[in-house]
């Protein structure tokens, strides 16, 4: 067996311990991720692949090196994809991973892919199969057909015995089956030539009703937001005094250093004034919207929600699987953005637009539910979340070339739900906690520093006043184009319209003027974070195009809200 060249960052391309390399492939849903985690029983380490951004996890064991693609999805130009088509090109010693319960057209599909290469096969979902005896009969004959050999297990399942108390196993005999296949590799073949006639589909449930499955799909998908926001809230509304009260020490010290000094760490935009919303809002939003997400993804829902939800957004140029991202941006952007990766080419710059539009992060929630309780028009909520998710769509139809309202869904066939396996869900959870982390933290810094030196030398201030006239257009009061100004910088700064210095402006708005307030400030322009985020994932033009026509809909729409709404109302 040969190394994986093609692997970067955290993922070596030569391993020093002299342990083989596996890369393992299959379509998504198969239960690739959970099947490697259970046969090295590690904590993955993650990089890129040679030439593109997508992560890939390395998992090792004893023996081998397991490197986990993405799940391919044949017939499409995904970016996940072509790097798992690549993984396979690039390394010779392969893990291909099949559903026993769609066995015969996997093998059809993805034996061309690993022609050549070596390797065994893992048929997963051996648990769904009814007639496990005469099932297995038909693998082993299919195994002296194919000449390879195949190890059926349950993924979840598949654990090392433990000898350090750490494992989860009761016999490891699905693990010791499929090292013993790696160990007995032989050369895969193009193609199948026996049929083992293996074939289950998933019972139907209220999802796949044609009037009543959208509607459910709808509601599980806003769930996890409405749960995160909720609980976000109210441990945030504990914490948050007392996070405060712990800081004012330090943020009176930062205030007594020199001038631009004080005001990037304790000034109104300072890292001490604003990291603990970072941490007290924010974190328990992603957090419980994350572990939410992978429940959905572990148990089977997404697939089903993404079927059942295609037709109807394929006329506004989105998937299913488009509208699944774009919802994980109701806990952070930036995963949600570079999430897209899985999405075809045709609509992922859609898909991109519409979180950086309409996904209203862990930031600008909270902060637009704090916004409307200061008015006490707490009910403002409905409206706006009805107008945000109109106008996103309208947006995203606009903006949507022509063949992207054609698209084909993207997915495999219906996928069996079944209770997720709770380390499958906490490695999820831990990717989407860490791309926070490292991926959105840095970019805030940076913001915070921008804009608390901005704040010092009064360029905020001026850039509000010259704006004040143009607010007449949209028939808000002058004071609230700084809410505009920093909403467009930071999601949180819409929380400028309680503050003391516009309350008396705030208490005299009328409900349609703070509704169109809020949208105008929180959809004008996707948070610095979002749009770095969408310069590294696609490029620094397309951001900045997607930035100008962003503005231009939410200018339009703000127009028609503020305007409307006063004719109507």
């Amino acid at each position: 067996m040969t190394d994986t060249p093609g692997l970067t960052g955290n993922v070596p391309s030569t391993d020093d311990d002299g342990k083989e390399t596996v890369v393992v492939v299959g379509k998504e849903s198969v239960g690739k991720s959970e099947l490697v985690a259970g046969l090295s029983g590690t904590t993955p380490t993650t990089g890129n692949f040679r030439g593109t951004t997508v992560d890939i996890e390395r998992y090792e064991s004893e023996e081998f090196v397991f490197v986990d693609t993405p799940g391919i999805l044949l017939g499409t130009d995904t970016e996940t994809t072509r790097t798992a088509i690549s993984a396979v090109e690039a390394t010779e010693t392969v893990l291909l991973v099949v559903r026993a319960t769609n066995i015969d057209d996997d093998l059809e599909d993805l034996l061309p892919l690993v022609q050549g290469k070596v390797g065994a096969i893992a048929v997963t979902f051996w648990d769904k199969v009814e007639n496990p005896t005469e099932a297995r009969s038909e693998l082993n004959a299919l195994a002296d057909d194919l000449g390879v050999p195949l190890a059926p297990v349950d993924a979840r399942n598949v654990s090392r015995v433990a000898t350090d108390g750490g494992g989860t196993a009761i016999d490891g005999t699905d693990h010791k089956q499929l090292v013993n296949a790696l160990r007995d590799a032989d050369e895969f073949p193009g193609r199948v030539h026996r049929q083992t006639g293996i074939h289950l589909d998933p019972p139907e449930t209220i999802i796949e009703h044609p009037l009543l499955g959208p509607f459910v799909s709808i509601v599980l998908l806003l769930l996890p937001a409405a749960v995160a926001v909720h609980f976000a809230n109210a441990v945030a509304a504990e914490l948050s005094p007392r996070v405060s009260s712990l800081l004012e020490p330090a943020v009176q010290w930062a205030n007594d250093l020199p001038g631009p000094l004080a005001a990037v760490l304790g000034g109104d935009y300072g890292l001490l004034s604003m990291g603990p919303f970072l941490f007290v809002w924010a974190g328990p939003t992603i957090l419980i919207f994350a572990v939410f997400m992978a429940v959905y993804k572990k148990s089977g829902l997404v697939t089903r929600i993404t079927a059942s939800l295609h037709p109807y957004l394929r006329r506004v140029g989105l998937t299913g699987r488009d509208l699944v991202r774009v919802v994980m941006g109701f806990g952070c952007n930036v995963p949600a953005v570079t999430s897209t990766r899985g999405c075809s080419d045709c609509t992922r710059r859609t898909t991109v637009s519409a979180i950086g539009f309409g996904s209203a992060c862990s930031y600008q929630f909270p902060a637009t539910l704090a916004v409307f309780a200061a008015v006490e028009m707490p009910w403002l909520v409905l409206p706006y979340v009805g107008i945000l998710t109109v106008t996103t769509l309208v947006y995203a139809r606009l903006i949507a070339p022509e063949r992207a309202r054609t698209a084909s869904l993207a997915t495999e066939n219906r996928a069996f739900l079944q209770w997720p396996n709770w380390q499958s869900v906490w490695r999820e959870t831990r990717t989407v906690v860490r791309s926070f982390f490292l991926k959105a933290l840095p970019v805030f810094a940076g913001i915070v520093l921008v804009a608390s030196l901005l704040d010092y030398f009064g360029v905020l201030d001026v850039m509000g006043e010259a704006l004040g006239p143009v607010m007449g257009l949209f028939n808000l009061p002058g004071k609230t184009a700084l809410v505009v100004v920093m909403g467009s910088i930071r999601k949180d700064g819409l929380l400028l319209l309680q503050s003391d210095g516009l309350s008396a402006t705030l208490s005299a708005m009328s409900p349609i003027q703070v509704l169109t307030a809020v949208y105008l400030a929180g959809v004008l322009l996707p948070c610095l974070v979002t749009a770095i985020t969408v310069a590294k994932e696609l490029s620094p033009r397309y951001a900045g195009r997607m930035l100008l026509r962003q503005a231009a809909a939410a200018i339009g729409f703000s127009l028609l809200i503020g305007w409307g709404g006063a004719v109507l109302f």
